[in-house]
């Protein structure tokens, strides 16, 4: 492929894409790292993405869905039957990693008191315990991605590599037979880490998450736990996770 049609298919991804990462633009445009940094640094140079860790941004954002903002409105009275259950799942004394998103961040105010070691890339979950006492909080470094107001890229994910933790609690943006998914390797590379670093999973999401795949694969069903969500997942979907060895509890 051509320089000028490799950058009309760069400009193609952005129009519907917020990160493109690298390994994906290498396979579809069948081009060398090399040579892709260099599209990419004139794409940039004309102001169309913004190079980051593992690939490039949009400039102008696509899915209002990642912003913090906007989910923290979304569905947020089952958010918050949700993270009672889920909190209820954390004992004194724990350390617990917390992921991004609005939903753990709903968890994060119920467990607001307590005797926790608490490791997150959230800065609203950070805020949560600004003032306790009796939280210890450790908040990773990194790349911020400002509209999930997390922390992403090579040095987050260092510190998840190198914790143990009692348990895990996070959101996901899709649920099917194939597993747990979510929107883009920036957020993903550091959730894998927390899987590896925690000795249970505990995935909160509500019922609109289930039967869609969501872009970038995190983990196969059986990985999990526990899955809390509301009263609205179907029947289908709890066998589903239970077929896969997976405590389903509805709040």
């Amino acid at each position: 492929m051509n320089g000028a049609l490799r950058l009309k298919k760069i400009r193609e991804m952005l129009d519907v894409e917020e990160f493109l990462d690298m390994e994906r633009l290498k396979s579809e445009l069948d081009a060398s790292e090399s040579t892709i940094r260099r599209d990419l640094a004139g794409l940039e140079a004309e102001g169309l993405l913004k190079r980051v860790y593992g690939g490039a941004m949009a400039m102008q954002a696509r899915d209002p869905s990642l912003d913090f903002a906007f989910q923290s409105t979304h569905m947020a009275a089952e958010k918050r039957r949700i993270a009672v259950v889920a909190a209820s799942l954390v004992h004194d004394n724990e350390t617990v990693i917390l992921d991004g998103g609005s939903t753990v961040a709903a968890v994060a105010r119920e467990l607001a008191g307590r005797s926790l070691h608490v490791i997150t890339n959230s800065l609203p979950i950070a805020e949560v315990f600004g003032d306790s006492r009796q939280v210890e909080i450790t908040l990773t470094g990194g790349f911020l991605y400002p509209r999930v107001r997390a922390t992403v890229g090579p040095l987050c994910e260092q510190v998840f590599a190198s914790v143990t933790a009692d348990v895990l609690i996070m959101g996901i943006g899709g649920v099917t037979e194939a597993g747990f998914s979510n929107s883009n390797t920036l957020i993903v590379g550091p959730e894998l880490k927390m899987i590896q670093a925690a000795r249970k999973l505990v995935i909160v999401t509500d019922h609109s998450k289930f039967g869609r795949g969501s872009v970038v694969h995190i983990a196969p069903l059986d990985e999990a736990d526990v899955v809390v969500s509301d009263s609205g997942l179907t029947r289908e979907h709890q066998d589903m996770l239970k077929a896969h060895g997976v405590e389903v509890l509805l709040a």
